[in-house]
């Protein structure tokens, strides 16, 4: 039972991305005791434990319960955004390594001049985004909109469309689209 506590409470330590000692002072408890439970060493009471899991918060059946193997990343520093653009463009995407996603979530950096190329996309699916900075020309079938800081888009990706920063600055943008594209 301690080896399962231990093993099970470093994998939640581990996924929230909490440090052992942060986790003690969290919860009250010392450094040295909680590295002997996660060692296997100790097994706490029930009183210690749901002390420890209060820090989280998880209640203790959520704790033994919850599938800790399993979980796909969640959070992403910057420098795990795959940059999976080609040419000048770069398209920033959250979650590549995940096994399955149902949409591609980028963060686009144009830089002035720059544009997807000179050929209409089309694929089935829809997209979106918002403008962060700078300008982007968006053309979806005949209609074309420069568009600034905070505008947004919605579209059916089945119609052709480019992208294009005619603007003196780059242009970063956050967008979406479904169904996840396989880069």
């Amino acid at each position: 039972m301690s080896d399962d506590v231990g093993t099970r409470l470093r994998a939640l330590r581990s996924l929230r991305g909490i440090s052992q000692r942060e986790l003690a002072k969290r919860c009250g408890v010392t450094h040295s005791s909680l590295s002997l439970i996660e060692q296997g060493k100790v097994s706490p009471s029930v009183s210690s434990l749901k002390k420890v899991l209060d820090a989280f918060p998880i209640s203790v059946g959520d704790f033994f319960t919850m599938d800790l193997e399993s979980r796909d990343q969640v959070f992403y520093t910057a420098d795990e955004l795959a940059d999976i653009g080609s040419g000048d463009v770069v398209y920033k995407l959250v979650g590549a390594n995940r096994d399955s996603r149902a949409l591609s979530f980028m963060i686009e950096t144009y830089p002035a001049g720059s544009d997807t190329g000179r050929e209409m996309i089309a694929h089935q699916g829809e997209e979106a985004g918002v403008v962060l900075e700078g300008e982007i020309e968006i053309t979806i079938g005949a209609d074309t909109r420069v568009m600034g800081p905070g505008e947004a888009y919605y579209f059916d990706t089945n119609v052709p469309h480019r992208f294009r920063n005619p603007g003196t600055r780059p242009c970063r943008l956050v967008s979406c689209c479904t169904p996840a594209k396989t880069f």
